[in-house]
């Protein structure tokens, strides 16, 4: 006997872990959906799967072998041994391996996979979905399909933020390079001059000193408050208020909840295609997205969707979603075609993200070349000042 940790709701919704001992992972989970419960996940103890988590794309190219070999007529068994032994990664590998060594002994390859941990929720759930439909292509497909969409649009998000940090990074080295390298000695300068100093000379001068002299202090001190900022955040309360703030943003909170809008509806859509219920689906899709505040609206959603009303209602009532996405899910409930509703929610709003970063980009990039110009102009005006008014006495002089 083996002792596993499952996670599971009950009739309520209310998500708890426990540990307990069985033979294997496939039979404690069937007992206690048995009893009536919703498993999320099992997987044996001790096992956090932090650090065995494989990269998205190799993960991709690995379910599309894996659907081809599945096609082909090739046994599940066989194309994981065979697909594991072709890996590249060591670690990537072993897990395979040991998916095929379990499916060997009976269990199902949902399980088999959720037991490795560092898998994406919605995979393994969707494998379920596949084995209780008996149509396991098909909904291999719909999550390659999911992911090679998600994937494409989140490298355009990134690429489209590339020029502007790299303009924000260059803003930040020029300041720093002005403050301690150039100001110091213009202070030397003045010094050995020993002439009155303009208040913006002196206010500068004042900064260029205290940062040299401090700068090995402050650089640790700000090091370890985003180190203490990234640990708060990994907390349930941290993120929560960190991702409240991301949402309240001008104009980029906006996209963020779009954005997330879109995976949301996108995960949910995948999820109910493949044939899951409508609940499992919601805290599956849930779980999959990185806001805590739209995570939690979906999980409140839940209770009123188990009480019987709508999916649209119950997304009104959490006052997080936007309008558009609400009634568009109320049309596709009317008509019967929910997930394909949901796949159109998510087409508009990546679009409307795309469409609306690009617009964002447009401006804050001279907004940024601007206040680079202002921040060295008035360096250069603060050091050089002194200099001109020690030129004009000069010639008043003379």
């Amino acid at each position: 006997m083996a002792e596993f940790v499952i996670k599971l709701a009950d009739e309520r919704g209310r998500v708890q872990e426990q540990v307990h001992s069985a033979a294997t992972a496939e039979e404690l989970r069937h007992r206690f959906v048995q009893g009536g419960y919703y498993v999320y996940s099992v997987r044996p103890k001790g096992l956090t799967g932090a650090r065995r988590k494989v990269k998205l794309e190799t993960f991709i190219i690995f379910n599309q072998q894996l659907l081809t070999l599945i096609k082909a007529g090739l046994p599940i068994l066989g194309s994981l041994e065979m697909l594991a032994k072709g890996q590249k990664n060591p670690a990537f590998s072993s897990q395979l391996l040991n998916v095929a060594q379990r499916v060997r002994t009976g269990e199902s390859i949902s399980a088999a996979f959720e037991a490795q941990g560092g898998f994406p929720v919605i995979y393994t759930t969707t494998l379920l979905a596949g084995e209780r439909s008996g149509n396991l292509e098909e909904v291999l497909g719909r999550f390659l399909s999911f992911q090679r969409i998600s994937l494409s649009f989140t490298k355009k998000l990134k690429a489209s933020l590339i020029y502007p940090m790299l303009l924000i990074s260059l803003v930040f080295a020029l300041f720093i390079f002005l403050i301690t390298f150039v100001v110091p000695r213009f202070a030397t300068l003045y010094e050995q001059l020993g002439t009155k100093l303009p208040s913006l000379t002196l206010a500068l001068l004042a900064v260029g000193n205290g940062a040299q002299h401090y700068f090995f202090y402050v650089v640790p001190a700000l090091a370890l408050i985003v180190f203490l900022i990234y640990r708060w955040s990994k907390t349930d309360r941290g993120a929560d208020r960190i991702d409240g703030i991301r949402i309240k943003m001008p104009l980029f909170g906006m996209i963020w909840l779009k954005y997330q809008v879109a995976l949301f509806s996108r995960t949910l859509s995948t999820l109910l295609s493949g044939g899951l219920p409508l609940v499992p689906s919601l805290e599956t899709a849930a779980r999959s997205i990185a806001s805590k505040r739209i995570a939690k609206a979906v999980f409140s959603s839940v209770t009123s969707v188990r009480e019987g009303k709508g999916l649209s209602t119950s997304l009104e009532g959490t006052k997080v979603f936007p309008p558009l996405s609400v009634e568009m899910i109320e049309v596709g409930e009317s008509t019967g075609a929910l997930p394909q509703m949901l796949n159109s929610v998510a087409e508009f709003y990546e679009e409307d993200v795309q469409t609306a970063l690009t617009a964002a980009m447009a401006l804050i990039e001279p907004a940024i070349l601007i206040v680079m110009g202002v921040v060295v102009v008035v360096i250069l005006i603060a050091l050089y000042l002194p200099i001109f008014s020690l030129g004009s006495a000069s010639n008043f002089q003379h």
